[in-house]
C-alpha cells in the first residue's frame, strides 16, 4: 500500500458513494486506474465494506448505552463474544484491557429495552456484571481519521 492508496482510503471513508472519477481527480489518477487499486484494496482485505451512516432517533433507536462486561473466573472470551454477537441491539463490541473483558454499544428505543437488554446480556455464560453508562447526547461518532491514514506503516 503506498501513499496514493491511502488518499483514496481517506477519501473513500469521507464519501464512500464517491464514483472513480471523483477519487481520480482527488488523487491524481484515471477512474480506470482508481477501480483497479479500490478493487485491490477490497481483495487484499483493506476495505472490508461499505454502510450508510443512518441516524438512530429517526429509526426509533433513541437510547443509546456503553456496557462494560465483567468475566467471571472461568469465562472464555470467544463464546461471550459469540453470544453477544447474536443480541440485535449491540451495535459495537471493542475487547479491552482492564477489569472489563468488553465495552458494547446499545442502541435500543426505550429504557425499558434498554433493561431487558441488560438483562439479556447478564444471562450470557462467562458474564458476571455489568456496568451502564446511558449516553445523554453525541457531540459526534464514527467520524474518519483522515491524520492516521496518511502515515507510512
Amino acid at each position: 500500500m503506498d501513499a496514493v492508496d491511502r488518499q483514496i482510503i481517506a477519501a473513500l471513508r469521507e464519501n464512500g458513494r464517491a464514483t472513480y472519477a471523483d477519487l481520480g481527480r482527488k488523487v491524481g489518477l484515471s477512474a480506470s486506474a482508481v477501480h483497479e487499486r479500490v478493487g485491490k484494496l477490497e481483495a487484499t482485505g483493506v476495505i472490508v465494506g461499505y454502510h450508510a451512516v443512518v441516524d438512530p432517533s429517526s429509526v426509533g433507536l433513541g437510547v443509546t448505552a456503553l456496557i462494560s462486561i465483567h468475566p467471571t473466573d472461568t469465562a472464555d472470551d470467544n463464546e461471550v463474544a459469540l453470544a453477544l454477537a447474536e443480541l440485535t441491539e449491540v451495535e459495537s463490541c471493542y475487547r479491552v484491557a482492564g477489569d472489563e473483558s468488553f465495552i458494547v454499544k446499545v442502541r435500543v428505543p426505550t429504557v425499558d429495552e434498554l433493561e431487558r437488554s441488560l438483562g439479556a446480556l447478564r444471562k450470557i455464560p462467562g458474564v458476571a456484571r455489568t456496568r451502564t453508562t446511558v449516553v445523554l447526547s453525541t457531540r459526534f461518532e464514527g467520524r474518519p481519521n483522515t491524520t492516521t491514514v496518511g502515515l507510512d506503516a
